[in-house]
């Protein structure tokens, strides 16, 4: 199963605010918000594809401008992969193929398929989660991962969100706000993905975790693995640098 409305989740491990908040509500309001004060960012990272017989590993360049637009180059180290670019304008996903010279505007009937082999899908990419609009929540403990002291949080999605996930349990760091790790509970009550976040760094002049683990429990021995090596926040950046056209030249 892919791992829906992961990419948002997963881009939340950004928000970093100070606030005496407790209650659930606050708590995820906080960080949405401070997610959301980051107007863009520019970023290179590498992804890891871990599977039960094979690993491989590429470097990535990304560029984004709030929730609407973002563009992710494959700069190496495989020439197969090197030069692939994906865009994302709202609701809409291009990927551009160097190999062959070809645009390709993914249809509906593909965006529950994997995103560069890896365990994130290419849906995952453009689905936008309103943590605070979209679930109810409550904080239920508190619990420490990776050393660091953290609220436990319930967010069961309204009926009418575009949620496949019967129940969420993240973990918010009560220091700087960062989500260090989140279960993904299908109608089953089956814990099925597993998002985990460590190596902590000050990074863009804000702490976030550098590296980001996505788990998905129904394949055994299969992982991805994010992890960071520089970013930039609120670089200038017009809408228009997110065109079809900048993504078969950028690099």
């Amino acid at each position: 199963m892919k791992l829906k409305s992961t990419l948002i989740l997963f881009f939340s491990l950004l928000l970093v605010l100070p606030s005496q908040a407790q209650d659930a509500a606050s708590i995820l309001k906080t960080s949405e918000e401070k997610r959301r004060g980051v107007s863009s960012s520019v970023a290179e990272m590498s992804m890891t594809i871990v599977r039960p017989k094979w690993t491989r590993s590429m470097n990535m360049k990304s560029w984004s401008k709030g929730d609407d637009y973002a563009l992710i180059l494959i700069t190496g180290p495989a020439a197969k992969d090197k030069g692939t670019a994906t865009l994302k304008r709202k609701k809409e996903v291009w990927n551009w193929l160097p190999r062959i010279e070809r645009t390709v505007k993914l249809p509906p009937s593909m965006m529950s398929q994997s995103w560069m082999g890896s365990d994130l899908s290419n849906d995952d990419l453009v689905r936008e989660v309103s943590l605070v609009e979209d679930y109810d929540s409550k904080v239920m403990s508190e619990e420490t991962i990776d050393g660091r002291k953290c609220w436990k949080i319930e967010l069961i999605p309204h009926d009418d969100a575009a949620i496949v996930w019967a129940k969420v349990i993240m973990y918010i760091d009560q220091k700087d706000y960062l989500q260090m790790k989140t279960e993904f509970i299908d109608e089953d009550d089956e814990l099925v993905n597993v998002f985990l976040a460590s190596e902590i760094k000050t990074m863009g002049g804000r702490p976030m975790a550098s590296k980001m683990e996505l788990i998905p429990l129904e394949d055994e021995g299969h992982k991805t693995i994010l992890e960071y090596k520089s970013i930039k926040f609120d670089v200038p950046m017009n809408d228009n640098f997110f065109s079809v056209q900048n993504m078969k030249r950028i690099k």
